[in-house]
C-alpha cells in the first residue's frame, strides 16, 4: 500500500495552467520552509529535489534525503546517498528484449503460483523503440529504406514478434516498430515532454519535470530539452520499471559557462570536439555537466543535442540545459505545441526557466569561448603520393 506524502517543507501547491489546475511540489514554497540555498542549486539537481519532494513517503525517501540538497547547496558537494524514481523508461531492442522476458517469467511465476498473471505490469511508462537491429544491406537505390527494412523483418522476426506481443500484454508498454529512426531522435523530437502530467491517486493531476533512464550510453543527448536522463544496466532499468527507485549518490556537478558564438567557418562538429577535449582534460567523469550562460543563446537544439549526446565522451553521467525559449521553440518544430504553456508556466513557477542572473552553486565552474573554437581537418599527416 502506498505510504502517504507527509509533505514536510509544505512544498505542495497548486498551480493553474488555463481551465486545469495542478498539483505540484513548489521548491519557492520548500525553501521557506528550512532548505535554504536550493534556489541556487544547478537546474538538474533542482530536478532531482523535485522528485524527492514529491515521492517523500517517509521510508523510502525521508526527510533526510531531501535535507541532503540543501547541505549540497552549502558546500558544492554532498556524496549523500538519495533515491530517485525516473518518469519513464525507454528501451531499445538489444537491452529490452532481455527485460521483457524477465516480465513475462514472472507473469509465469504467478501463473503458476496460482494469481493472476495479468497483475505484473510494468508501474511507469516503457518506451520500446525496435532501433538497433538495423544493417544496411542496400544502398544507393530510391528503394533502398524499403529494401532494408523488409530484411531487417526478416531477419529479426522472433524479436519482433515477442515484441509485438508485450505491447498488446503489458499496461504502460508503447512499442515503437523498425524503420523510425533512432532511439535518441525518437526521444527528442517525440516521446519527451519537459513537464509531465498525470492523474496521481492522492492528488489528481499533478505536473512534474519528465526524466528517464535507459539502457543505452549516448542517453544523455535529451539533456538538451532539459530532460535529465542517463544511461543504466538492465536491472536498475527493471528495477525502475516496477516502481523502485534508483538508488544513487548526489553527484558533483561541473558548470559550464558558455560565452561567444561560433565564428563564420567553424561547425558544430568543431564546438563539440573543442568541447570534448576541455572537459576531458578538466576531469568530468560521473559528474553531471550543467550548461549556462550567454553562449547559450546562440546554439540552436540540435546543436546543444549534440554537446549532450557527447556525455559519454567527455566521461560526464549528464550533459544539461535549462529550459529557455529555444526549448519552447522546439516543441512547436516538432509538433508539441500543446504541451507549451504548461512547460513554460511550471518552469517559471519553479525556477527552473533559464536565468543567468541567478548565481549557482557548482561544484566547479568552467568558462568556454565559443567563439575561440577553430575549424578543424583530421585525417593523415602523410597522405600517399
Amino acid at each position: 500500500m502506498a505510504m502517504t506524502n507527509p509533505n514536510s517543507f509544505d512544498a505542495r501547491d497548486d498551480l493553474v495552467v488555463g481551465d486545469r489546475r495542478y498539483t505540484i511540489f513548489n521548491l519557492k514554497r520548500a525553501e521557506a520552509a528550512g532548505l535554504s540555498g536550493i534556489s541556487r542549486l544547478p537546474y538538474c539537481l533542482q530536478v532531482l529535489l523535485e522528485n524527492g519532494l514529491r515521492h517523500e513517503d517517509g521510508e523510502t525517501i525521508g526527510r533526510d534525503s531531501i535535507e541532503a540538497f540543501a547541505a549540497w547547496a552549502a558546500k558544492g558537494t554532498n556524496p549523500a546517498e538519495v533515491g530517485f524514481f525516473p518518469t519513464r523508461i525507454m528501451l531499445h531492442d538489444v537491452s529490452g528484449i532481455p527485460l521483457l522476458a524477465d516480465l513475462a517469467a514472472m507473469r509465469e511465476h504467478v501463473r503458476d503460483s496460482g494469481g493472476d498473471p495479468e497483475t505484473v505490469n510494468p508501474v511507469r511508462p516503457i518506451d520500446f523503440v525496435m532501433d538497433h537491429s538495423v544493417i544496411v544491406d542496400v544502398a544507393g537505390r530510391p528503394d533502398a529504406l524499403r529494401r532494408n527494412v523488409e530484411t531487417e523483418f526478416a531477419r529479426n522476426g522472433d524479436r519482433y514478434r515477442m515484441a509485438k506481443w508485450a505491447g498488446k500484454a503489458f499496461r504502460n508498454m508503447n512499442v515503437l516498430p523498425p524503420g523510425l529512426g533512432i532511439c535518441h531522435q525518437i526521444n527528442l523530437e517525440s516521446l519527451s515532454r519537459v513537464i509531465w502530467s498525470e492523474e496521481h491517486t492522492e492528488f489528481g493531476p499533478i505536473a512534474f519535470p519528465d526524466s528517464l533512464l535507459a539502457c543505452d550510453s549516448h542517453t544523455p543527448m535529451i539533456n538538451a530539452l532539459s530532460v535529465l536522463g542517463w544511461g543504466v544496466g538492465a536491472i536498475e532499468a527493471l528495477s525502475a520499471t516496477l516502481g523502485e527507485p534508483v538508488s544513487m549518490v548526489i553527484p558533483d556537478v561541473d558548470g559550464v559557462r558558455l560565452t561567444g558564438r561560433l565564428r563564420e567557418g567553424s561547425t558544430t562538429t568543431d564546438l563539440v570536439l573543442a568541447l570534448t577535449r576541455t572537459l576531458r582534460e578538466h576531469g568530468v567523469v560521473q559528474k553531471f555537466v550543467e550548461f549556462f550562460g550567454p553562449g547559450l543563446d546562440g546554439l540552436s537544439l540540435p546543436e546543444r543535442a549534440t554537446l549532450s549526446n557527447m556525455a559519454p565522451e567527455y566521461g560526464a553521467s549528464v550533459g544539461f540545459f535549462p529550459t529557455d525559449a529555444e526549448t519552447i521553440d522546439f516543441l512547436h518544430l516538432t509538433g508539441r505545441g500543446d504541451q507549451v504553456p504548461l512547460v513554460e508556466a511550471y518552469c517559471k513557477a519553479q525556477g527552473l526557466w533559464r536565468d543567468d542572473a541567478v548565481d549557482r552553486i557548482y561544484s566547479d565552474t568552467i568558462e568556454f569561448d565559443i567563439g575561440a573554437v577553430e575549424a578543424s581537418l583530421a585525417g593523415p599527416k602523410l597522405p600517399p603520393s
